[in-house]
């Protein structure tokens, strides 16, 4: 009897799952008005999703002190709940993200999620979508330090069992890919995201996708590539 190691496929949130962009930038722009501040324009803004909200906050306004980035971060949070609150909020999953989870689930491969959404953010999209029950380990940067460190990786597979060797890092942002870098694990970039494909493969994607489609055959490879099983059934 030959055992197969668990195989382990953490994705991130926004930019990666759902289409989410336009909601952080109306929440930013709401965060600084309340603080008698000019948010950055939308590009801007697409360029530090991903990382903890603090720190996403003080890059986006650098000529402020740390003490209004925090009110600033606590002012994002309160925005968000607003806009989240309106019957007309919506954060779309991007085409073929279900078919591709169940693809991954039927391959036997363990589903997770690593994102710099809150915690209760993550719960409010897995509502909405009806993903209850598919993510076995969930890491958020209310309990880990932000990406581009390791931990949310780390933390993650401990908590399923898995090693570096089976688990890819799927994202739409560099930090994913460095995180994933730094972490030993495979780095999966998707090509509709946040970030540039350039960008992506800079940081140290293995493959960038173009579409979900292609994600199960794509992990397949990354595993190979780095030394996993290379196995999805």
């Amino acid at each position: 009897m030959t055992h197969t190691p668990l195989r382990l496929c953490v994705l991130d949130v926004d930019g990666t799952l759902v289409d989410s962009i336009h909601n952080i930038v109306a929440a930013m722009e709401m965060a600084a008005g309340v603080h008698g501040i000019v948010c950055p324009p939308p590009e801007r803004c697409r360029r530090v999703v991903g990382l903890e909200l603090v720190e996403a906050v003080a890059t986006l306004f650098p000529e402020h002190e740390d003490a209004l980035h925090r009110r600033v971060a606590e002012s994002y949070k309160q925005a968000f709940q607003t806009l989240r609150a309106r019957p007309d909020h919506e954060e779309h999953l991007y085409p073929g993200a279900l078919e591709a989870l169940d693809a991954l689930e039927e391959a036997g491969v363990i589903l997770g999620i690593a994102t710099g959404k809150s915690r209760r953010g993550v719960a409010a999209m897995i509502e909405r979508h009806g993903l209850e029950g598919r993510f076995l380990t969930i890491q958020t940067a209310d309990d880990n330090p932000g990406k581009p460190h390791p931990g949310m990786l780390q933390r993650a597979m401990v908590e399923v069992g898995a090693e570096p060797g089976n688990t890819v890092m799927v994202g739409d942002t560099s930090y994913d890919m460095k995180m994933a870098r730094a972490a030993g694990t495979g780095a999966l970039g998707v090509a509709w995201g946040y970030h540039p494909v350039v960008e992506l493969k800079e940081a140290g994607a293995h493959v960038v996708i173009d579409a979900y489609a292609t994600l199960t055959d794509a992990a397949a490879g990354v595993w190979t590539q780095i030394g996993g099983t290379g196995q999805c059934a």
